[in-house]
């Protein structure tokens, strides 16, 4: 995934449509934790969502009235604080400033969700900094660089972390909307590429972004989960060495079934070499669980929103992938 050309996904959407280190070194997964959370309230009227860039710098130009407006229209206040348009370097602040914004927005009790504005590069530092998740759930929404935050988030056992956008078609909005909601929402078609039924924990990630939490304490754990990836910008060959890796290191070992969103690249095959479609199958299909293809996942559009640690049903034979609470 690479950094600049990939940054800013909520911008990049605007214009395309009008994006807790110090934990002890031991986390416990949400789905085989003692004492989990429950899930945060249904947004409600009147809820206040804040913005918080970080990742990568935007633009200070970036016109946010578009998301401004859809929230309003379901009776949310969108919270836009002057930090999102800081820059240090290629980050929207220094990793301490963005590790304050975090902590500020996650103690807030006035505060009912998060969304992830901006991508690039950065959640990860801000982890390493030292961000502590508090001791509740809230709804956080994001992809690409904040998948590292929503993974984190996951596996404390905090509830209300969701693999998504506020930008894309109204269709792909009233998804998001549903599920902050705590809304039931419809399944969800890819392709079926190895048959059979799993249920289990819902786990959605970039893969580059994940690869590069493997060894640290915020790299859930998978036993029994469905899990699905995304990624954009890597060659063939550089998601074939992120995958064997996942695989040396057991990590898909014992998850109940597997999905790939949209892996987007441009470039050339050379004649012979492996092409996206065909390394994921490879690389994928021995695991011997269901397996599924092409979901409407990731950067790119539609990028339909999917919750962390929701129990899903994927069926690897018609491609479906469905919440079942």
């Amino acid at each position: 995934m690479r950094r600049r050309s990939l940054l800013m996904g909520v911008p990049a959407a605007i214009a395309a449509t009008l994006a807790w280190p110090k934990l002890g070194r031991t986390l416990t997964p949400a789905f085989h934790a003692s004492t989990p959370l429950a899930a945060p309230t249904p947004l409600r009227d009147g809820s206040r969502i804040r913005a918080v860039n970080t990742g990568t710098w935007i633009d200070p130009q970036t016109d946010f009235s578009f998301l401004v407006e859809r929230c309003k229209a379901q009776g949310w206040l969108l919270e836009l604080p002057p930090s999102l348009h800081r820059q240090w370097h290629w980050f929207s602040g220094t990793d301490a400033q963005r590790r304050a914004e975090l902590e500020a927005a996650w103690r807030d009790p006035h505060v009912d969700g998060i969304v992830y504005i901006g991508s690039g590069w950065g959640s990860a530092r801000v982890l390493e900094d030292g961000f502590h998740f508090p001791r509740r759930s809230l709804w956080s929404l994001g992809f690409s660089d904040s998948s590292s935050l929503l993974l984190a988030q996951w596996g404390v056992g905090s509830r209300g972390a969701i693999h998504g956008s506020m930008t894309g078609s109204d269709e792909q909005w009233q998804r998001t909307v549903g599920l902050l909601s705590c809304q039931s929402v419809a399944p969800i078609s890819g392709i079926g590429v190895i048959p059979g039924i799993a249920v289990g924990p819902l786990v959605v990630t970039n893969l580059t972004v994940a690869t590069h939490l493997i060894g640290t304490p915020w790299f859930p754990d998978l036993r029994g989960a469905v899990l699905v990836l995304e990624d954009v910008g890597e060659a063939p060959y550089r998601v074939d060495r992120m995958l064997t890796q996942w695989r040396s290191a057991g990590l898909l070992r014992d998850v109940a079934a597997v999905a790939t969103g949209r892996f987007s690249w441009k470039g050339e095959i050379v004649p012979g070499d492996f092409s996206m479609v065909g390394i994921l199958e490879e690389r994928l299909s021995s695991l011997g669980v269901p397996l599924v293809s092409d979901l409407p996942v990731g950067h790119g559009q539609p990028n339909l929103a999917l919750p962390l640690g929701a129990i899903a049903r994927l069926d690897g034979r018609n491609g479906s992938l469905m919440l079942l609470s």
